[in-house]
């Protein structure tokens, strides 16, 4: 048996959800996730509860607030002018909104409140800090071709 490790080849089913049980995020049905360990596929502090598992394994991890995604950050937080944000827009705590950065890059901001002021966003990753379940299915597990490039 191949365990996972880094710079493996990995072919697996997930879900992701909140500990209340609301679904984050899963693979889809008959569509696994194929990924290379450390290519940055998962958030990290998932891909680290992989490493050692072997094809066939199943798994279920509750995650503490921070051990993935990290914690809010409180650098994080901008207040930015309503005019920013369409017009129409509900802009109620919770949101979840998209936001292009100067680098092109888009990023998800979590609106903390809107006012007469503007719009409070937090810019931390909308789970960080939230205790969430990772349940997991180890399908195929490829090693790392020793020969290739860096390895």
């Amino acid at each position: 048996m191949t365990p996972v490790d880094y710079g493996a080849r990995v072919v697996l089913r997930y879900r992701l959800s909140l500990a209340d049980g609301t679904l984050v995020d899963a693979s889809e049905e008959g569509d696994p996730l194929v990924l290379t360990v450390g290519d940055g596929t998962l958030e990290e502090g998932l891909e680290a509860l992989l490493l050692g598992l072997g094809a066939g394994a199943r798994a279920t991890f509750h995650l503490a607030p921070g051990q993935a995604f990290g914690l809010p950050d409180p650098e994080a937080v901008h207040l930015l002018p309503r005019a920013d944000f369409p017009e129409g827009m509900a802009l109620e705590a919770g949101t979840v909104v998209a936001f292009t950065a100067p680098s092109g890059l888009e990023v998800a901001g979590t609106v903390l409140e809107a006012g007469e002021g503007g719009v409070r966003v937090d810019f931390s990753h909308p789970l960080a800090g939230r205790s969430l379940v990772f349940e997991v299915e180890v399908l195929e597990v490829h090693a790392k071709d020793r020969g290739s490039p860096g390895g």
